[in-house]
């Protein structure tokens, strides 16, 4: 169940110049929250983050503060938490020839107290992703 979809600004470091701010757009699922209680899952909120054009900056490069950002923001347990990085299908070329599919990247961190360190980025994979792909379609 979709619990948040808005625009979510983090803070940077630099004081008045907000080095490193930026926006993306974030959604927050709970699949604990689902109505189907012959279900459990060990990381039941989903947390999907995507660029959004008016950023300065891109969400992959501040991941590690946008997850410790929204951890407490929202009071979320890190150990309870998956993040994922969403890219939306692209077509280009003169004619739309080429295209490039969505994806979803999981992010893994070491958690150092309540500080999201060292980022590792894998795709996300069958049956997680297919949950994920039908939460994120019940929203729209």
């Amino acid at each position: 169940m979709l619990v948040h979809d808005d625009i979510f600004c983090w803070e940077g470091f630099g004081g008045k110049l907000r080095l490193g701010s930026g926006k993306c757009r974030l959604r927050i699922f709970d699949l604990g929250d689902s109505g189907k209680k012959w279900l459990a899952h060990l990381k039941p909120i989903i947390v999907v983050v995507s660029d959004i054009p008016e950023s300065k900056l891109s969400a992959k490069s501040c991941i590690s503060h946008i997850a410790t950002s929204v951890t407490k923001k929202f009071n979320i347990d890190p150990q309870r938490m998956v993040l994922l990085e969403y890219y939306a299908s692209v077509t280009y070329g003169a004619k739309d020839e080429h295209h490039i599919p969505e994806r979803y990247d999981a992010v893994d961190f070491i958690w150092h107290g309540d500080k999201a360190i060292h980022p590792k980025w894998r795709t996300l994979k069958p049956p997680l992703l297919d949950i994920v792909k039908n939460e994120m379609k019940a929203s729209l």
